[in-house]
């Protein structure tokens, strides 16, 4: 099987109903990102960032899979397929995705703020006063603005592997990740969906300027017609 590496962002969970920041001029549902997804943020005013979090979680657990995730799921029957999220959403593992890859972290886990080896799953809610065993405050597991982003040369491992690389539902203007595509191999062919699809700077790329549930339709046909 060839090595399908598909990097997915906040487009392709839009269609089911999760907003990011990149909606609404620097906002994200409401809140200037600043406030809410920096270390600055968290020493101000952790109790502002905690809710913030808990309502995403909350949201998260509400929506559901679209069919976009649902396709990409169903290419590992004809592909080995390794997904690389810039999401922190459990959509990809809802839809059936076996090998997920977040660069941003994952709603669902938290963590000491003192030590990013210590996760746990959490479901419900954060409050300040919650502890991790080493006794420093629990915060979510997420990789916030102006943090290194962990699993970063994985990824960039991966992406080189590539028999084949998509994109999906991302602007490629977040750094460090958005840097992943300069990694693939001259020779891979690359294929973009996107509504609004942002423009790769090398040879054999395939863009697909349509939201993610409709262009991954089209974008599963060109895989099996080209690539089996």
């Amino acid at each position: 099987m060839k090595k399908l590496i598909i990097f997915t962002g906040a487009g392709i969970s839009a269609e089911s109903g999760l907003k990011t920041f990149r909606d609404a001029n620097g906002l994200w549902e409401g809140f200037d990102v600043h406030e809410v997804a920096t270390p600055r943020a968290w020493q101000k005013n952790p109790e502002l960032v905690l809710r913030f979090y808990n309502e995403r979680r909350q949201n998260v657990k509400e929506a559901k899979p679209n069919k976009a995730h649902e396709i990409i799921a169903e290419l590992e029957q004809y592909f080995y397929v390794h997904v690389i999220t810039q999401n922190i959403d459990d959509l990809h593992e809802r839809a059936g995705s076996k090998n997920i890859m977040h660069l941003h972290g994952e709603i669902f886990k938290m963590r000491s703020e003192q030590n990013d080896e210590i996760i746990y799953p959490i479901s419900g809610d954060i409050i300040v006063g919650d502890k991790a065993p080493d006794g420093f405050q629990l915060r979510p597991h997420i990789v916030w603005f102006e943090e290194p982003v962990p699993m970063m040369d994985d990824a960039l491992m991966l992406a080189s592997q590539a028999d084949i690389f998509v994109v999906i539902g991302t602007s490629l203007v977040v750094y460090p990740a958005a840097s992943i595509v300069n990694y693939v191999a001259p020779s891979t062919p690359v294929l973009v969906v996107d509504k609004k699809v942002p423009k790769v700077n090398r040879n054999d790329v395939t863009y697909i300027e349509k939201p993610a549930t409709e262009g991954m339709e089209e974008l599963k046909n060109i895989l099996l017609e080209k690539y089996i």
